[in-house]
């Protein structure tokens, strides 16, 4: 089970980013996939989640109605759309996976301990 982030960078705020997660080893399509931010400073939060085989994700509240994330099965991979983005969404991102685990919920988004596999951060900078 292999998960490799990619995407960050530097942006202005307001601006967008489109964070990528291609799993390798496993069918992602069936279980839960994760995206965590880790701030200078900070512990790692969850930030969404997404259920495998049924289209369920949750949202850190300080995310909602900006930040989407969504699967692509074919590609095997898993995004997170970042738009309206704020100086505070600064931090290294990292995308997990539940497996064997299919459920994601908010309480599992919380859980940051629970998830065992991780992909190497990928660093998204919201400045002017």
């Amino acid at each position: 089970v292999q998960l490799q982030a990619s995407g960050g960078g530097l942006v202005q705020p307001g601006g967008s980013l489109r964070l990528s997660c291609a799993a390798r080893g496993f069918n992602s399509r069936y279980f839960a996939v994760g995206w965590f931010r880790q701030a200078p400073g900070k512990e790692r939060e969850g930030v969404s989640c997404i259920s495998g085989s049924d289209p369920s994700t949750s949202y850190a509240d300080s995310v909602k109605g900006r930040f989407t994330i969504s699967r692509d099965n074919a590609k095997n991979t898993v995004y997170l759309q970042m738009n309206s983005l704020k100086p505070e969404d600064t931090a290294v991102y990292y995308c997990a996976t539940d497996y064997p685990e299919g459920l994601c919920t908010p309480g599992v988004l919380k859980s940051v301990n629970r998830w065992d596999y991780w992909g190497q951060g990928t660093l998204v900078t919201v400045s002017s």
